[in-house]
């Protein structure tokens, strides 16, 4: 039996082979989402469908979201029914990872004819039908084609009803089933180094590795949560929402070593896509508490476990079928502020201040302004992140996507999937929260379309009427603006048309401060006006630097 040396051997080994499996993905994937910015997860399951490994690259709202789903699935397609060679698909957004966009590819592993694990992977895709990837929905059967747990392939045999029904309900057929083709051969490839590895072990079976690095993860997070003040934290947070305003409120219970987040008293569910469902709420709750309780403990199954994260049916955070929840990152990537700011509460000098959190994600969709020009409409999605907020002893990192983590995509790669210029992306002056560390930069984007074209974009956009608040004095961030050129506003969040010649300006929110700015270092102030990060003014107003002898 191997001994715990030999299975921290083997974890590190997995930590390999599952990267390994994500960058496959990446790779092979049609999609400039997953391509460009690492929007996708990949991990390792035991035959319980218990997460025993993560891979690095892939957002915390798909891993732990994923670490739920693969329980669905072998629910769903039932142990008798599950064979070699076969491959399961579904982007139900309860059963998976919140929306239609994401499709979640699950593959079981077989040692010697038997059953040990599985592989399971989510990538977001740019079309899946309906209305497109927009907040407009009052239904989620008009946001786009519900794959249910179904299998995608059984014993190493596509199933082609399955492929014809997806290529009829797409507008970008091509990309969004080659994308599915290549979250099978990620799994595949993971499940080719994960054989490689048992054979050098000698082990035919993952339930002995499984039970080691589940315990050993449970136990790690207990202790670390048995050293947070017990206590009862309240924290509500007032962000923009669709039509009107939504407020999060979470209460968070630390007894001993269990820690319990409960949403109660947040706003009811909108009638627009802003919805989340709960799966999703809970993913980012747990990210939040996790990134700062336990940080060095590996994100599995047993790790996540003692959190206990829960939400009224019908709030906007667990939503109900069939509720419209396309651009359900909007309030979930907003989950970890509200939950920090309870935290603080009993961690002070630990978090950071709120940031602009939700990606400013855009999906654009050029049209031919001449109907017998002969030009192509395309379909363009565009990942962009405003600041994050101070933390303690640190300024925000600027223009950075948190809590997702995914990367803004290159102006080289949106340019050459469809026919727009971005003429402007830098970072915007002013726009981080005053503070003894100041709130990481927002920044500044501005989109035409090409000669020929003009173009619709679904905003999804927050953080524009409630701006990111600072901590323990420090100023909030900017708050963000959708704009054209000329200064003619537009709308935060819905599908709206710029026209060939018209400019879109987007301006994104900074994070807030950290600490009273009369306490942030002069050097620092100084060297922060020189780089164009703050201007003269705002030094002078928010901090009294007023140069050299200040």
């Amino acid at each position: 039996m191997p001994s715990a040396i030999d299975y921290q051997i083997m974890w590190n080994r997995l930590i390999a082979v599952v990267e390994e499996q994500a960058t496959t993905l990446i790779r092979t994937a049609f999609s400039t989402s997953v391509r460009e910015a690492g929007d996708l997860s990949a991990g390792l399951f035991d035959r319980k469908g218990r997460m025993m490994a993560q891979a690095v690259t892939g957002t915390p709202g798909h891993v732990n979201a994923m670490a739920e789903s693969v329980t669905h699935f072998v629910r769903e397609i039932g142990m008798q029914n599950i064979f070699d060679g076969d491959v399961f698909i579904t982007n139900d957004p309860w059963l998976g990872t919140g929306h239609l966009h994401d499709i979640t590819v699950v593959t079981p592993v077989f040692r010697k004819g038997l059953h040990i694990g599985f592989f399971a992977c989510t990538a977001h895709v740019v079309d899946i039908g309906g209305r497109g990837f927009g907040p407009d929905a009052g239904e989620v059967y008009e946001e786009g084609l519900l794959i249910p747990i179904t299998k995608f392939a059984e014993r190493g045999t596509v199933n082609p009803l399955l492929i014809s029904i997806i290529r009829a309900n797409v507008r970008t057929p091509d990309q969004t089933v080659g994308d599915m083709y290549s979250l099978a051969a990620c799994n595949e490839a993971g499940d080719r180094r994960l054989q490689a590895m048992l054979e050098e072990f000698g082990i035919d079976d993952l339930e002995g590795l499984s039970g080691f690095l589940t315990e050993a993860s449970r136990k790690a997070t207990r202790e670390a949560i048995s050293k947070v003040p017990d206590g009862t934290y309240r924290h509500r947070m007032m962000v923009d929402g669709y039509d009107r305003p939504v407020e999060l409120v979470v209460t968070l219970k630390v007894e001993g070593d269990r820690v319990s987040a409960d949403f109660t008293g947040t706003s009811g569910m909108s009638a627009f896509g802003v919805n989340v469902p709960e799966v999703y709420t809970r993913a980012y709750a747990c990210y939040g508490l996790k990134c700062a309780i336990a940080p060095g403990v590996p994100n599995n199954t047993g790790s996540l476990e003692p959190f206990e994260i829960s939400a009224p049916e019908g709030c906007i955070l667990a939503a109900k079928r069939p509720a419209p929840v396309s651009v359900r990152h909007v309030l979930g990537h907003l989950v970890p502020d509200v939950v920090l700011g309870a935290l603080h509460q009993a961690m002070p000098g630990t978090v950071p201040a709120e940031g602009a959190s939700a990606l400013w994600n855009i999906q654009i969709s050029a049209r031919p302004n001449d109907p017998d020009s002969g030009l192509n409409s395309a379909e363009i999605l565009m990942f962009n992140s405003g600041g994050t907020g101070a933390r303690p002893f640190v300024d925000g990192l600027s223009a950075t996507a948190f809590p997702s983590g995914v990367s803004t995509m290159s102006v080289e790669a949106t340019e050459h999937v469809g026919p727009i210029t971005v003429w402007r992306k830098d970072l915007r002056e002013g726009s981080g929260g005053a503070g003894e560390t100041r709130g990481g930069l927002g920044q500044v984007i501005e989109i035409e379309a090409r000669a020929g074209y003009d173009f619709w974009f679904n905003a999804m956009f927050d953080r524009v009427d409630n701006p990111a608040r600072g901590r323990d004095g420090g100023g909030p961030g900017a708050p963000g603006r959708v704009e054209l050129t000329d200064g003619t506003p537009l709308k935060s969040k819905g599908r709206q048309l710029v026209r060939n010649g018209q400019r879109l300006r987007l301006s994104l929110p900074g994070g807030g401060g950290f600490g009273d700015p009369a306490r942030r270092d002069r050097s620092q102030v100084k060297a922060d006006v020189e780089a164009g990060l703050v201007s003269a003014d705002q030094a002078a107003e928010d901090y009294g630097y007023s140069g050299e002898n200040s």
